[in-house]
């Protein structure tokens, strides 16, 4: 059964008929047309789906929408945009962190919060971080290298 849900996404807020306990990803992707977030396993398991909750990385798979009416929940699509990207989308463009990149916005997102918590991590707490986040490519050096270059441009 669909009820009148608010939601607050990248800075808007949408009134959406959609039930309660659909899973945030399904209401971003099928409803909001917001394809940043992946379904990936479906079980919150790859990071893939990550968004970030009050500024907190999440597994947008796992959490039903009605758990984050009035929260601000932010997309990749919120972060920059193609001419003004994020200084971490900035980051893994210049690292050249993707090769397939199905697991970038879960990867994005996370060092995002990351950065928020810790604007000069350590390699190794960047790599704690991004540790639930998998990359079947094997680009977690470049990736590593990203959030570096992230923190670089973050503290410019």
């Amino acid at each position: 059964m669909s009820e009148s849900i608010a939601l607050h996404v990248n800075g808007q807020v949408l009134h959406l008929a959609v039930p309660g306990s659909a899973p945030l990803l399904q209401v971003l992707r099928n409803d909001l047309q917001l394809n940043g977030p992946k379904y990936g396993c479906g079980l919150g398991e790859c990071g893939a789906c990550m968004v970030l909750i009050d500024g907190v990385a999440a597994r947008a798979c796992t959490i039903p929408v009605a758990g984050v009416a009035g929260r601000e929940v932010t997309t990749l699509e919120g972060l920059g945009s193609v001419s003004a990207p994020h200084p971490v989308q900035q980051a893994f463009i210049d690292t050249q962190a993707a090769q397939c990149g199905y697991c970038l916005n879960g990867m994005i997102m996370t060092t995002v919060a990351l950065l928020r918590r810790r604007p000069r991590p350590t390699p190794g707490e960047a790599r704690a971080a991004l540790s639930h986040n998998l990359c079947r490519c094997g680009t977690h050096l470049e990736i590593l290298a990203a959030v570096q270059r992230a923190a670089e441009l973050q503290s410019k």
